[in-house]
């Protein structure tokens, strides 16, 4: 009897083990209730063909609204100084369906995910919505503050580079105009040349604000040579 139904007489199964040691390696957090992070990493396709398998659809939904919570959090006190538009580009970036995705995969989630092989799914997504459904499962066992500790101090620090996020994320031309309206200065974007080299094109831009030049960039088109000119732009003017 104990050996067909070890759960029941609180003893842990092998796969139990190997899912507590992937939540303490990965995530920072050991589980209390091991039967909430199953769910987790149930899908859909396997949970409407197993009786008794319940999906992580609901928990992927809840560690959503967390995750969204908890990175807010994060960058409203690791950027002080800057705009609502500005928090919300970021962190649009951080919790976007192909940052989740890449952060699953490096996870290795697939590991211990549960679902239908025998179906067409795209393995990469699954796993991101794996993910937020495990942050939800942390926060119902054990509570805001666990899953805030885990999240920050685990899962930032081991799979985002958040130095990275911003190079890709930042628009430095929209950030130089919105300082500009701000402080009422006429700004402009003028090409000062356009060069063919026969592989390629090479513009370069300079900023000019209240008729005084700035930054200079150089770029293969217009818009990169401009994000480079702005970005030299806001280190002159001491606004990044």
């Amino acid at each position: 009897m104990l050996a067909i139904f070890p759960k029941l007489f609180g003893k842990s199964t092998s796969k139990d083990t190997e899912l507590t040691r992937f939540m303490v390696q990965r995530f920072g957090y050991r589980p209390k209730n091991v039967d909430l992070f199953i769910r987790a990493l149930t899908h859909k396709s396997i949970s409407n063909k197993q009786e008794g398998a319940v999906s992580n659809e609901r928990l992927e939904y809840l560690g959503d609204a967390i995750l969204d919570a908890i990175v807010a959090q994060f960058l409203f006190e690791r950027f002080p100084d800057e705009d609502e538009g500005y928090l919300t580009k970021v962190k649009s970036k951080i919790v976007s369906r192909r940052t989740l995705g890449i952060i699953g995969h490096e996870m290795e989630i697939h590991q211990h995910l549960r679902y239908n092989k025998n179906r067409t799914i795209k393995l990469e997504t699954i796993e991101g919505n794996a993910f937020e459904a495990l942050v939800g499962a942390i926060y119902l066992d054990g509570g805001f503050q666990g899953v805030k500790q885990s999240v920050q101090n685990h899962v930032f620090k081991k799979y985002i580079d958040l130095n990275q996020i911003l190079e890709e994320e930042i628009d430095f031309k929209s950030r130089l105009i919105i300082w500009s309206q701000k402080n009422r200065l006429p700004i402009q974007f003028n090409v000062i040349s356009e060069e063919n080299s026969g592989a390629h094109w090479e513009y370069a831009v300079v900023v000019v604000i209240n008729k005084q030049e700035y930054g200079r960039g150089t770029g293969s088109s217009k818009k990169k040579a401009e994000q480079s000119a702005a970005k030299e732009t806001l280190e002159l003017i001491g606004e990044l």
